[in-house]
């Protein structure tokens, strides 16, 4: 991989993908972005309930030609070539991502003893490491998380003995001869079938799942407990953590995000909306009430403000791909901890402290309740999450460098390199910057994924998907 603090600034082309409907809906909003383990798949879910999956095409040599448009089962999806010159009529074509399989993975649902209505939002999605030809990914919505199996189909029997060509019984007496069945060739289908239901195990609303290193277990965690699932077992789960106290008056805080180790399967993390994260080792007990570890970072009592708590409210917690480092993203910040100290964070990052001076009216808006996740590359040596006006921002650990960048129609026009954004805070505003009173607090990148080994990154805003790659040289 290319040194990323040289190319930061202008990494990124503007997408080889954008996916969209012209005219959305709600359900259209994508909710969740997720790469699989080798990054050949990227997943998205929406407001609707529907997970798209893309595959990325092999790299080729073609004839240098326009962009083409392909329209695809839901959305559409233009595809622009990033060439790098290898004759006057010849580009070398990146792998571009095209749309795998669109399947409906939940249904609104009505839970009548509660009189609660049960959105079919797709909350998050998280893959399995590929042991065979399928995929399998978990996706979850408010109460219930399903494992998929995503195969290819392209062949099919032919030659039945009790069946006619139609598919319908025949009289066994008509039956003189035997056959043996062949498969025949066919146009290639992609299945997603549900092969597992993990259901009526949270009574809150579901925020994370994490499959853990050992992959027969996995975890989800709801506002006040997390569970512990295996993989075959759909009807029982161990509750590992429990954090609602007998009095519901007496809640001070609840269950933000929830984490496993990449490595160690009997470690896990989990954030909570007072800022703070609690590391917790299952072999310690079976229900892991006492913490091994606690990250909390002292408050400046000088900051101290009628926000502060909604501010310092985690949103996103990740584990570096080495498992020596935790990222946390709250409102304003993104904070890197290590495991090894636990009285304040490593490295801190101010995505947008220019809207410090506007808590008032985002609190007004319900924008201060927004919740940005967070993503490493996968080196652990870049930083990258979202924010307003389809800005995302990336910080280089190495060289202390970050950039802002935006996602938008305007500037994705093919092989032009992505600028870099500056926002302007008071005083005399130049040409190529935005006033912060002008930023469009209604166009927000919550979701963001990274290559798990290249420098391509996802990244959703509302119901656009952006996908952009490095440079080409």
């Amino acid at each position: 991989m290319k040194c990323f603090s040289r190319y930061l600034p202008y990494i990124f082309r503007p997408p080889n993908t954008i996916l969209s409907s012209s005219c959305h809906t709600e359900a259209d909003i994508i909710s969740t972005v997720e790469f699989n383990h080798t990054g050949e798949l990227l997943a998205t879910g929406d407001k609707g309930g529907r997970v798209v999956i893309f595959q990325r095409e092999q790299e080729v040599l073609v004839e240098e030609q326009t962009p083409d448009v392909v329209l695809g089962s839901i959305l559409r999806v233009l595809k622009f070539s990033l060439p790098s010159l290898q004759s006057k009529n010849q580009v070398h074509r990146r792998g571009e991502y095209n749309v795998y399989s669109t399947f409906q993975s939940h249904e609104p649902e009505f839970d009548y003893l509660k009189s609660l209505e049960i959105e079919e939002k797709i909350n998050k999605i998280r893959w399995l490491p590929q042991q065979n030809a399928a995929y399998f990914l978990l996706s979850t919505n408010d109460k219930t998380v399903k494992l998929w199996k995503v195969s290819e189909r392209d062949k099919r029997p032919e030659g039945y003995n009790l069946k006619d060509e139609e598919g319908r019984l025949r009289d066994p007496a008509t039956i003189t001869t035997l056959r043996v069945p062949v498969l025949r060739p066919m146009d290639l289908m992609v299945e997603a079938t549900p092969r597992r239901v993990f259901a009526n195990a949270h009574t809150y609303h579901i925020n994370s799942i994490s499959v853990n290193s050992d992959y027969e277990t996995y975890m989800s965690a709801d506002d006040l407990r997390i569970n512990l699932w295996n993989f075959e077992i759909t009807n029982q789960s161990f509750n590992i953590v429990d954090i609602k106290p007998a009095n519901m008056e007496e809640l001070t805080e609840v269950i933000t995000a929830a984490e496993f180790h990449p490595h160690h399967c009997n470690t896990f993390v989990y954030s909570s909306s007072k800022g703070t994260i609690r590391l917790c080792d299952m072999r310690a007990s079976a229900l892991c009430d006492r913490h091994t570890k606690f990250f909390e970072e002292p408050e400046d009592p000088s900051n101290r403000s009628f926000f502060s708590e909604i501010i310092s409210s985690i949103s996103d917690v990740k584990f570096s791909h080495s498992g020596r480092y935790i990222m946390t993203r709250d409102y304003l910040t993104v904070k890197v901890w290590d495991l090894n100290m636990e009285n304040r964070p490593i490295e801190t990052y101010q995505v947008h402290d220019y809207l410090r001076s506007k808590l008032c009216s985002l609190y007004e808006n319900d924008c201060i309740f927004d919740k940005f996740e967070c993503v490493w590359n996968g080196s652990d040596s870049v930083i990258m999450t979202g924010s307003y006006n389809n800005f995302f921002r990336m910080f280089d650990r190495n060289t202390k460098r970050d950039v802002t960048l935006e996602a938008s129609r305007e500037n994705s026009k093919p092989r032009a390199i992505l600028k870099p954004r500056k926002v302007c805070v008071g005083g005399k505003r130049r040409k190529d910057e935005i006033s912060v009173d002008s930023l469009d607090f209604s166009k927000k990148i919550l979701h963001t994924a990274w290559h798990p080994s290249e420098n391509i990154i996802a990244v959703a805003a509302t119901n656009n998907l952006y996908i952009f790659q490095d440079k080409v040289n």
